[in-house]
């Protein structure tokens, strides 16, 4: 079965996501032209910002595992990153929502333990 390689986000302002996506991933991005950003990941996914003057929000979420939700959502929080949904324990895990510049859900998650 092919893996996914690549996620694009379609995104109204490109240099706003820039800059948030820099701060988030806390890395520059690997590629960047008029239009176009992308960063790629260690773990061999990459996500790039592709500027749409008809985009809009989509019915996606980005999810980052953590070893630390408190930790992220301190930070994030800290830096003035929309958060809007509270940290809070679920039955998968604890976790908060965060929002990029177009309202993409950035969903932060410590998985909870199996066992």
């Amino acid at each position: 079965m092919p893996l996914p390689s690549l996620l694009v986000i379609y995104v109204a302002d490109l240099p706003a996501n820039l800059r948030f996506y820099e701060s988030v991933l806390e890395r520059a991005p690997d590629e960047v032209s008029p239009g176009f950003a992308m960063f790629r990941l260690p773990a061999g996914l990459s996500i790039g910002l592709w500027a749409r003057k008809d985009a809009s929000p989509c019915g996606m979420e980005i999810d980052f595992i953590v070893a630390d939700a408190d930790a992220v959502h301190a930070d994030w929080t800290a830096r003035g990153i929309t958060v809007a949904e509270p940290l809070s324990d679920q039955e998968f895990g604890r976790s908060f929502v965060a929002l990029d510049p177009d309202g993409v859900r950035l969903r932060v998650l410590r998985p909870t333990e199996a066992g």
